[in-house]
């Protein structure tokens, strides 16, 4: 037999390592109390529908303060007064100034020959002449037919009065007894004859006074209407000399600088740089806010002025509505027309509002609700939100101050209530 090696087999005695026994135990505890403090986390990160990275995401916390609701836009400079003259009468204009030239109230621009116009205002003239001859003629005649009326009315007066004196004559007779009853009695009639006609004098006079009277206002009348002819055909005349209603500078030409024109048709236009206003492009969604009156700023050049809304357009082009800002003072004399200006309007302005960042969630919920983060989960709240302004969004029920929500990327929640954010 083969001999083993038993008979060389020592038995060891190990001895119980304390250190390590401890060290084992912290271990287990240390894993046992992690566990303990991931355990929530790891609960809350089963419950939520889904995972997404914060770097996809915008937050905001809710804060209470003053809130202002604005329209901040770029505008450019119009001219708040820039008239178009036209030709008053056809014929043939010459222009005498250029496009872009300085020009001051009354000054001559153009200049509109009408052969036509000046002959039918001599015509109109002359018959006014003829008119005012008549009406002093009739005048004459008035006076002349007056005279023979109350020469008429004084010989009947005095027929009468010799008929008086005949009549009490051949009375005193007639009682002596040298005249006949016969002569009273013709006496008596003369007297009476007499005194009808001094009646008919007397209405012939007052009557003819009238119908001359009469027929002289008409004459007067009718010389009046025929100068107003004639001023209305002078006044024409007289625009046919076309003179700047402002001052300011001439603006487009719309004819050539000689040329034959129709009644009515376009010379050229006036600008008044003294009234300048700047014309803005309103979302829709402002503009039912917007209201003449509101108070605004106007920037540009380095400068920033007072303004005031003058004017808003009635109907919505491409989703905009255009509005008129002027400034409220003086116009600043470094503007030119078409020149760009940013522009702050001011909707409304309080204190002690609970707002939040203005962002997408407000148009990808219709601001129905808002996903508020805690504890890195994303809730979905029903919320409901009030007025807007250009970079805050007030909120009206469903939040409080201080709580954290996702103001952009949840788009990417399709629409789940639990979300979790992985930082």
């Amino acid at each position: 037999m083969i001999r083993d090696t038993s008979a060389q087999d020592r038995m060891v005695e190990v001895k119980p390592n304390r250190k390590r026994r401890l060290l084992f135990i912290g271990i287990g505890v240390a894993v046992l109390v992690v566990l303990g403090l991931a355990m929530p986390g790891i609960l809350r990160l089963f419950s939520a529908q889904s995972s997404v990275s914060a770097s996809r995401l915008a937050f905001a916390t809710v804060e209470r303060g003053p809130f202002v609701r604005d329209i901040a836009a770029e505008g450019k400079v119009v001219a708040a007064n820039s008239p178009t003259l036209y030709a008053t009468y056809g014929g043939a204009a010459v222009l005498k100034v250029r496009a872009g030239d300085t020009v001051k109230k009354g000054q001559i621009l153009a200049v509109i020959d009408s052969p036509e116009l000046h002959n039918k205002l001599a015509q109109e003239q002359s018959k006014a002449d003829a008119m005012q001859v008549d009406y002093l003629q009739a005048q004459v005649d008035a006076r002349t037919k007056r005279g023979d009326l109350q020469k008429s009315f004084d010989n009947a007066r005095i027929d009468e009065k010799s008929a008086e004196t005949n009549l009490d004559r051949e009375q005193k007779a007639f009682a002596a007894g040298a005249a006949t009853g016969v002569e009273v009695d013709q006496a008596k009639d003369a007297l009476e004859k007499a005194r009808i006609a001094l009646s008919h004098a007397k209405s012939d006079l007052g009557m003819n006074n009238d119908s001359l009277n009469f027929n002289i206002q008409a004459k007067k009348l009718a010389h009046d209407n025929q100068m107003l002819v004639v001023q209305d055909l002078q006044r024409q005349v007289n625009d046919l000399d076309v003179r700047s209603p402002v001052d300011g500078q001439v603006g487009q030409l719309f004819i050539a600088p000689q040329a034959t024109v129709a009644k009515d048709a376009q010379l050229l236009s006036v600008i008044d740089l003294t009234a300048l206003e700047v014309e803005v492009k309103v979302p829709e969604s402002f503009a039912r806010d917007l209201a003449i009156g509101m108070t605004g700023e106007i920037s540009g050049n380095g400068h920033t002025w007072k303004g005031l809304v003058s004017a808003i357009s009635p109907e919505v082009v491409n989703g905009e509505v255009a509005a008129r800002v002027r400034f409220d003072g003086a116009t600043p004399k470094q503007l030119r027309q078409n020149q760009r200006l940013s522009v702050r309007i001011v909707l409304d302005h309080r204190d002690n509002v609970l707002t939040v960042q203005r962002g997408s969630f407000v148009d990808e919920s219709g601001g129905s609700y808002a996903y508020v983060v805690k504890d890195g989960i994303a809730t979905k709240t029903p919320i409901r939100v009030g007025a807007s302004s250009i970079d805050k969004v007030e909120i009206l029920q469903g939040l409080k101050e201080g709580q954290q929500i996702v103001i952009s990327g949840t788009d990417s929640f399709k629409g789940a209530d639990r979300v979790a954010i992985s930082r």
